[in-house]
């Protein structure tokens, strides 16, 4: 067991390590990207499945509420949440559709999509990229393995560079909260 549980903290660390030699500059991007919405007053929306739509919800709930520092709310909705909505959709046009539709209803152009996948090929994260792309709502993939589908549709794709799902999203909770910081430090 102890063997075991060493092999995962050493592949964590790992992968925390190739995420700094690697991803360092495509991270800044991303959070000026979303700086510039939410200073303009746009909303960053945030979609995922499974592990995914867990980490959604973490990240629009750091924005909304706060991160480390006591300020304004930011704009941002995880498309994740509503029961409603997700099985009205998915009983009424398919689990494809759960995320698109939202963006279709509630996006603007000037608002980001971050669209949570850890292969990349998700069909209703993807749908829901292609209905922002319709809108002029800027999508950022924080995305796995190879960056699937989603690595050529988002305009901006932060690629962990890693097979394990696991140590994937443990990396995209790291990014996350490393925008949450960056946000916040510029929008003081």
């Amino acid at each position: 067991m102890r063997d075991r549980i060493i092999r995962i903290i050493d592949e964590h660390l790992e992968a925390t390590e190739r995420l700094r030699e690697q991803l360092v500059p495509a991270i800044e991007a991303c959070a000026a990207q979303v700086t510039r919405c939410l200073r303009a007053g746009r909303t960053v929306f945030w979609c995922g499945n499974g592990g995914s739509a867990a980490d959604a919800q973490h990240m629009a709930a750091e924005l909304v509420g706060r991160f480390e520092r006591d300020r304004p709310g930011y704009g941002s909705v995880a498309l994740t949440t509503d029961t409603s909505i997700l099985t009205s959709v998915g009983n009424d046009f398919g689990f494809d559709y759960i995320f698109s539709r939202q963006v279709e209803s509630l996006g603007k152009a000037g608002d980001i999509l971050m669209a949570l996948s850890t292969s990349g090929n998700s069909p209703n994260v993807i749908r829901a990229v292609e209905a922002a792309r319709q809108k002029g709502i800027f999508s950022i993939g924080l995305l796995g393995r190879d960056g699937g589908s989603l690595r050529g549709l988002c305009e901006l794709a932060v690629i962990v560079p890693a097979e394990s799902t696991a140590r994937i999203q443990e990396m995209h909770g790291l990014i996350g909260h490393i925008l949450c910081d960056q946000v916040e430090a510029a929008l003081q």
